[in-house]
């Protein structure tokens, strides 16, 4: 069965979070962001803490971190990315829902779903404040935090698909949250899913 998946990517700081959440309530669909650290975990047998420390982030170094089991071995961040990506894969079999990040455009993309893929993004500024205001630190801090988060996201995508991350070409849909309310995108985003889903 052909399924429905809406593909959220973000700027740190633009809502994107948010607006996934309220997609998948008024879509009544599942919702998956750091839950699939845990289902991956669960069904791999790998650490939490693990997934967690290289969650869209690229470490430099050949091991990770040492995997806290019996054999005492070591787990690859290649090893980490094709366990969670085989939780995509399976929360996507199950039925429609709305997955965050974590590469979940690139690694569906030859499925047999129905993929839509859209970037959540705000101007750097609008970000910072956003943080800002959420974490009550300072300016400087909310931009040092939005740009190390981004650089990092940037790392993963590019890493693990070969593709710029704020590319508009690996998306179907692009929104400023500058522009537009978090519900105004929520409910664009609905509308063309339900439109994709009756054409393909």
């Amino acid at each position: 069965m052909s399924n429905t998946i809406i593909t959220i990517a973000r700027s740190y700081g633009s809502g994107g979070r948010t607006i996934g959440k309220m997609l998948a309530e008024n879509c009544g669909i599942p919702y998956y962001d750091r839950n699939l650290i845990y289902l991956a975990s669960s069904q791999s047998g790998i650490d939490t803490m693990l997934f967690s420390q290289n969650d869209e982030s690229i470490k430099n170094s050949i091991f990770d971190m040492r995997v806290p089991n019996e054999r005492n071995k070591y787990v690859s961040k290649d090893e980490l990315f094709r366990s969670q990506s085989r939780t995509i894969r399976e929360v996507a079999d199950k039925s429609d829902c709305v997955i965050i990040g974590r590469c979940a455009d690139y690694i569906l993309k030859n499925s047999k779903h129905k993929v839509i893929r859209a970037f959540i993004w705000a101007p750097e500024q609008v970000c910072i404040q956003t943080v800002m205001d959420k974490f009550m630190v300072g300016e400087d801090e909310a931009r040092k935090t939005v740009r190390q988060i981004n650089r990092h996201r940037e790392e993963y995508y590019k890493y693990h698909t070969g593709s710029e991350w704020s590319n508009a070409k690996n998306y179907d849909m692009c929104f400023d949250t500058s522009r537009m309310s978090y519900e105004q995108i929520a409910l664009a985003i609905e509308k063309y899913s339900k439109l994709y889903a009756e054409i393909f």
